[in-house]
C-alpha cells in the first residue's frame, strides 16, 4: 500500500467571515433612504410635510441621511391650522433654523379671514387643511410631496402605495394607482399631477419610537407625561386652550398625560401615561393594543371614511 501524497502548500487557511445582518430597524432605514433617492432623482420639485410631529421628525432624520454630507436638495411645508401646539411649533421653527432649510406655511386661518373657507360647527380644523395644502403645491408647483402617513394607522392609509399618485384636481383614487414590484417606484405623471410619497408607508409607531431612541432624535416636550390641565370629551382627555374649552358639566382636572400624536389642538386627545423618558414611551407602546389615531384623534370617529373622505 502506498503511503498518502504529502501537501507541501503552507499557505495560511482563509476563513469567510459571515457579512453583519441587518436589524429590522436597518431595513426600514434603508428602504426609507433609497426611496428618497430614487423619488429625488425623478422628479423635478419634491417637498417634505413637516409638522413637527415625530413622523415628519424622523422623515426629516432620514433625509438628512440619504442625502450626506449635501443639504437636503428640498424645502418643507406646514399647513398651519392655527390650533396646533405653540411647543411643536416652537420645535418646527428650531429644526429648520438648525438645518438651513427654507419652511413654507400655508395657513387655514388666511382661507377662514377672506371667506375661501368656513369655519366648522365642531371648531375642528383638520378637515380644513386641503386646500391650502393643494394650493401651496399649486403655488409651488411641487410634482413630489413627502408625507409621513404609514399603513398601520389607519384603513385608507393601509391601501396607499408608497408612491401614490394625485390626479389634477389633487384627488386620490384608489383604484388608479400603480403596482409596486419589488423596488421599483413609478413617480411619473402628467403635468398637473403629482405623487405623494410615504417612506415610512411599512414602519409601525413602534419602530417609529424604536428608531428614536436608537437615533437620539429629538421630539416636542409634549410626547412625554407632565401634569396638564385637561377635560374627558367623547372618552378622549382634550386640553384647556382657546380652542378647547370645556363645555357645561365637563369637569377640568390635573393628569399626567402625553400626546401619542400630535396635531389640531381641537381634536387631538392626550393619553394617561407615565413615561417621561423614550425607552419608557417604547414599553408603553409595545404594551399597547389601540392604535395612535383611535385614542387621540377625534375627527376620525366623525365616520368610518374619514380618512378615505379627506383625500378624495
Amino acid at each position: 500500500m502506498r503511503d498518502p501524497p504529502v501537501t507541501t502548500d503552507q499557505s495560511p487557511v482563509t476563513t469567510r467571515t459571515a457579512a453583519p445582518r441587518l436589524t429590522q430597524l436597518d431595513l426600514l432605514e434603508s428602504e426609507a433612504i433609497h426611496i428618497f433617492r430614487e423619488v429625488t432623482a425623478e422628479c423635478e420639485r419634491p417637498v417634505l410635510l413637516f409638522s413637527g410631529g415625530k413622523d415628519s421628525v424622523v422623515m426629516l432624520h432620514l433625509a438628512a441621511k440619504a442625502f450626506w454630507p449635501a443639504a437636503i436638495p428640498f424645502p418643507v411645508m406646514h399647513v398651519d391650522t392655527g390650533h396646533n401646539f405653540p411647543e411643536v411649533l416652537d420645535f418646527r421653527d428650531a429644526a429648520v433654523e438648525r438645518l438651513g432649510l427654507r419652511l413654507i406655511v400655508e395657513k387655514v386661518q388666511d382661507w377662514v379671514d377672506d371667506g375661501r373657507l368656513t369655519e366648522r360647527a365642531d371648531g375642528t380644523r383638520n378637515p380644513l387643511q386641503t386646500q391650502p395644502l393643494l394650493e401651496g403645491i399649486a403655488k409651488g408647483r411641487f410634482d413630489a410631496i413627502y408625507g409621513g402617513g404609514r399603513r398601520d394607522e389607519e384603513k385608507a392609509r393601509a391601501k396607499e402605495r408608497i408612491v401614490s399618485l394625485r390626479d389634477s384636481f389633487g384627488q386620490w383614487d384608489p383604484r388608479n394607482q400603480r403596482p409596486e414590484l419589488w423596488n421599483l417606484y413609478n413617480a411619473r405623471h402628467r403635468p398637473g399631477e403629482h405623487v405623494r410619497v410615504f417612506p415610512l408607508s411599512n414602519w409601525t409607531e413602534l419602530d417609529v419610537w424604536r428608531y428614536i431612541e436608537r437615533e437620539q432624535i429629538e421630539l416636542p416636550s409634549i410626547y412625554y407625561a407632565y401634569d396638564r390641565q385637561v377635560f374627558k370629551r367623547d372618552g378622549m382627555w382634550l386640553p384647556v386652550s382657546p380652542v378647547t374649552e370645556p363645555r357645561d358639566g365637563e369637569q377640568v382636572v390635573t393628569r399626567h398625560v402625553r400626546y401619542r400624536t400630535v396635531g389640531d389642538m381641537s381634536c387631538t386627545g392626550a393619553v394617561e401615561s407615565d413615561a417621561q423618558t423614550v425607552h419608557d414611551v417604547v414599553l408603553e407602546v409595545a404594551a399597547t393594543t389601540l392604535t395612535e389615531r383611535g385614542a387621540t384623534q377625534a375627527d376620525d370617529r366623525i365616520s368610518e371614511a374619514a380618512m378615505e373622505d379627506r383625500k378624495k
